[in-house]
């Protein structure tokens, strides 16, 4: 992924994640021989510093977000897959039209091969590292929901005063907002991986997806 082109901006700037969640501020930059930066440098609440990929920060206005890693990574496998593949198949198309020999056809398929292959198995392994984080969304909004009853408990019985209780409400309901939302980000980026290890490409996953919905004929009245 390419790095945000106003990323230099950013210095000393808050930066937030998708969810609207304070991660720290920008501190200083990596920057590569030929000027493009390679990772941001981030300075936590609790005084770390740690770095994340350039092209995980993104820029917008005077907001600065930082793009999870289970993204990033997937965006990188999105486009890596596909490319080797198509690499592959014009392969094999230049051998059938016999403009590359056998030798040289094999020698680089096998090449092209063991690339795919090794994208895939880290791929898989980020699949796992995503169930893991929906798991974890899960518990959250697990918790939060017990927490929302137990205000109201304490609300009803009058051991919780009517401002406290509407700030508690209110941080509670933003928090369930936030937990919903990583995890439905989460779940589709999971569907997307999967049919990429499938094989099967958007549009495939489109028109499927149509034919399921699609509702059944009816005869005539």
């Amino acid at each position: 992924m390419q790095q945000d082109p106003n990323i230099f901006l950013s210095i000393g700037k808050t930066v937030k994640d998708e969810y609207g969640r304070a991660i720290g501020e920008i501190a200083s930059f990596a920057v590569k021989p030929n000027g493009g930066v390679d990772h941001v440098y981030i300075r936590h609440a609790d005084g770390r510093f740690m770095k994340y990929p350039a092209g995980s920060i993104k820029v917008e206005g005077s907001e600065v977000i930082y793009l999870s890693d289970i993204k990033y990574e997937t965006a990188l496998f999105c486009d890596q897959i596909p490319l080797i593949w198509r690499k592959d198949q014009a392969l094999k198309e230049l051998l059938e039209r016999k403009k590359i020999s056998q030798e040289v056809y094999e020698d680089l398929h096998s090449s092209f091969e063991g690339a795919l292959n090794q994208l895939k198995t880290e791929a898989q392994t980020l699949l796992e590292k995503i169930n893991k984080e929906i798991e974890r969304c899960s518990n959250e909004i697990k918790e939060l929901n017990y927490a929302l009853v137990h205000l109201e408990v304490e609300h009803e019985i009058g051991e919780i005063g009517e401002q406290s209780y509407n700030m508690a409400f209110s941080a509670i309901q933003e928090c369930l907002k936030r937990a919903n939302s990583e995890k439905a980000d989460l779940e589709g980026v999971r569907n997307k991986l999967s049919n990429l290890l499938l094989g099967e490409t958007p549009n495939e996953a489109v028109a499927e997806e149509t034919v399921e919905k699609a509702p059944a004929p009816t005869s005539p009245s």
